[in-house]
């Protein structure tokens, strides 16, 4: 511009650049501003450039001191020797105006409290019967599907998932709410990005209506619909359920203060559970069959263990650790795609880690994605090898190495449940299904708050009963 003092305009004010600076934080301009574009521009290059240089890596992001931490004995310290010291990151921060003080959301007390409320819904012998529904919505869903079929497979799993966390937590399908949640997860995923990003945080502090914001509100609402409707219904109904909503509506803290939860906290509890519940499950199968398609031999492989131990009947929760080959399929497609691929936490005391020492209101970062793909614990990691994750394999790395589900006291809570709703989705369709990329599809992953397809995922469905197709390559992007 010329001068030494730059400016910019926004709704016509002109605002010095020094503001700016002053808003977004100390130090922030312009190492922090140049880390945030480089970061909106490709997160995963981005984080995985910083996971060369070391295992503690700073970085300036905008107005925060940053640090990621690459190293297996790092993230345990970090997630569950130091649990109690420390929040979540900025983004999932940003995600409350739709999730509210929901599990993935909220801390300390609260978090705890509502956590032993719900852990319930996840014991084993509810397992047996939420495997049931999952067979049943699978097996759906493969009968709709015919040979030669195109279908975005992302959408498909999408909707497949969202069916059986409707159906197991909520006794309800949602096929007439479909387009409403998957709108309000698309602007979750987007918005909490925009909102985090330097404009967002400007906008914020002057005041000034931020648009991302706005959107996550109208997906707030449009969710708050939702499980309205479902409690009037179940209110209305006088039937006992043995489901989710009907634990939350019941719940009583006996070991806490012996007290049930307030609407609005059954409203936050649904809505975290309905999206997390079906959104990262989805991703991991989407990339799962992706994979596949351009693994031929694994496939095979696969396909061999389920015609051997299903012999063509449809698979039982009995049957998922009879299936070491299929879960381990899921667990390299989730090493190399891991749905939650970044983990923030804003340290709310000083802490030691290693030999470093962190203070109050530090960013730290985990990567699953950068850890996975670490060379160090994993050999070719850009190569799909589901051996990796036999038994005598996991047990030669530090356990710290992969952590798709996080770690410690705020570990998903649903994993157990994530685990075999995909090991059974994955034997049910590919029993009867082998799925090949559409020719000119392009494959890349948009880090997000999740690791979604960019460009979704059309494939081509073929009966197992023809002739095996050829595999067609994906089109590299980026």
């Amino acid at each position: 511009m010329g001068s030494l003092t730059r400016s910019c305009r926004i709704e016509g004010k002109l605002i010095e650049m020094t503001f700016i600076s002053r808003l977004l934080g100390p130090n922030s301009l312009p190492g922090g501003m140049r880390n945030f574009v480089k970061m909106r521009r490709d997160p995963l290059a981005f984080i995985d450039s910083l996971a060369q240089q070391g295992d503690i890596v700073y970085f300036r992001m905008g107005p925060y001191q940053t640090y990621l931490l690459n190293e297996p004995e790092y993230v345990r310290e970090l997630l569950i020797t130091h649990a109690r010291k420390w929040v979540k990151g900025p983004l999932l921060q940003r995600a409350k105006p739709l999730l509210g003080n929901g599990l993935l959301t909220s801390e300390g007390e609260l978090h705890t409290r509502q956590r032993r409320l719900v852990q319930p819904i996840f014991r084993r012998q509810r397992m047996m019967g939420y495997s049931e529904i999952t067979v049943d919505c699978a097996l759906q869903y493969r009968q709709r599907w015919h040979d030669r079929q195109s279908v975005n497979m992302h959408d498909e799993i999408m909707r497949l998932t969202l069916a059986i966390v409707g159906k197991t937590l909520f006794g309800d399908d949602f096929e007439r709410d479909t387009i409403g949640i998957a709108d309000a997860v698309s602007n979750l995923l987007h918005t909490a990005n925009v909102s985090e990003a330097p404009l967002g945080i400007l906008l914020a502090r002057l005041g000034i209506p931020n648009p991302a914001q706005q959107s996550l509100d109208r997906a707030r609402i449009s969710l708050r619909g939702v499980i309205r409707r479902l409690l009037r219904e179940r209110h209305a109904s006088n039937v006992v359920r043995d489901d989710l909503l009907s634990l939350l509506m019941a719940a009583q803290d006996t070991e806490g203060d012996g007290g049930k939860m307030s609407e609005e906290q059954i409203f936050d509890e649904c809505a975290t559970l309905l999206i997390a519940g079906h959104e990262t499950t989805a991703n991991a199968l989407t990339w799962t069959f992706y994979l596949l398609s351009q693994n031929p031999r694994e496939e095979l492989r696969m396909h061999a263990e389920l015609d051997s131990v299903l012999a063509g009947r449809r698979p039982t929760f009995e049957d998922v650790p009879r299936l070491p080959y299929t879960e381990q399929v899921l667990a390299e497609a989730i090493r190399m795609y891991p749905p939650a691929w970044l983990m923030g936490r804003f340290l709310t005391e000083p802490v030691r880690i290693g030999k470093h020492d962190f203070a109050r209101d530090d960013l730290l970062f985990v990567s699953p994605y950068t850890m996975q793909h670490d060379p160090r614990f994993f050999s070719n990691p850009h190569l799909f090898h589901p051996e990796r994750f036999r038994p005598e394999a996991k047990a030669s790395r530090p356990k710290f190495s992969y952590f798709p589900f996080g770690a410690g006291p705020r570990q998903c809570i649903g994993e157990s449940f994530a685990w075999m709703e995909g090991t059974l989705v994955l034997a049910t369709l590919a029993q009867r299904f082998t799925m090949r990329l559409s020719p000119g599809q392009r494959v890349e992953p948009e880090a997000l708050l999740t690791l979604r397809p960019k460009h979704g995922m059309q494939m081509v469905l073929h009966d197992r009963k023809e002739a095996a197709p050829t595999q067609t390559a994906a089109t590299p992007t980026g």
